[in-house]
């Protein structure tokens, strides 16, 4: 999963970056509500962490201008404010989730994972692809049954897949979904990733479509 967080409390910004890069998400960091805006409609996202306190441009508004030119990406509110007409607002402008600081880091990651989940089709919390499965509550993947251990990058790449298994996704989306920023990267970096990922999970697992990118498909003989 990539997400935006949008926050300008720095030290907060960086402890919940860093929690979320634990638990194998690709973030990027706004500080104000302007650079914001602009990243939520220029970049793709898995999901936003947005607060409304926000300076120059305040939380709310840059949700109305994310939903009035099409983006649909699923948004958090993180914010101080607990009245009830401050969430109502924030619901209005099309956010679909809502967490009130203090929060535990724990929490935040369970609203994200299941806001992803949903916003990509899927009702249950357990996604199987023949002898994979993914537990989005947790993160886990195992193959058959037992858990499978992946590096970051190539967690990012197998749960991009999964969750559009019998999709074709682009290489360009993959590219987005797995780096941070402005990181370069070269023309062969998601495949090698997609090479390590055949060598745990069965080469027959992972189609390639030539010129297009990749597609993890239910149907394999594995």
């Amino acid at each position: 999963m990539k997400i935006l967080l949008v926050e300008d409390d720095r030290l907060l910004a960086q402890e919940i970056a860093r929690a979320l890069r634990e638990e194998n998400f690709a973030v990027d960091i706004a500080a104000n509500g302007e650079d914001g805006q602009h990243l939520g409609e220029t970049e793709s996202y898995d999901a936003a962490v947005l607060d409304l306190g926000l300076p120059k441009v305040p939380g709310v508004e840059v949700l109305r201008g994310w939903r009035k030119q099409g983006r649909h990406l699923p948004v958090l509110i993180l914010t101080a404010r607990d009245g009830w007409t401050d969430k109502v607002e924030g619901f209005k402008a099309g956010a679909d989730d809502y967490l009130t600081k203090p929060f535990r880091i724990e929490e935040l990651v369970m609203r994200l994972r299941a806001l992803v989940r949903r916003a990509s089709g899927h009702a249950a919390p357990r996604i199987s692809c023949g002898p994979l499965s993914f537990e989005t509550q947790t993160g886990v993947f195992e193959l058959d049954g037992l858990p499978l251990k992946l590096t970051g990058l190539e967690w990012r790449v197998l749960e991009c897949l999964i969750l559009r298994k019998d999709t074709v996704v682009e290489r360009g989306l993959l590219s987005e979904k797995v780096y941070e920023g402005d990181v370069g990267t070269d023309s062969n970096s998601i495949e090698v990733i997609v090479a390590r990922l055949r060598r745990k999970v069965g080469k027959a697992m992972i189609e390639t479509e030539r010129g297009r990118g990749y597609k993890l498909n239910s149907g394999s003989p594995w």
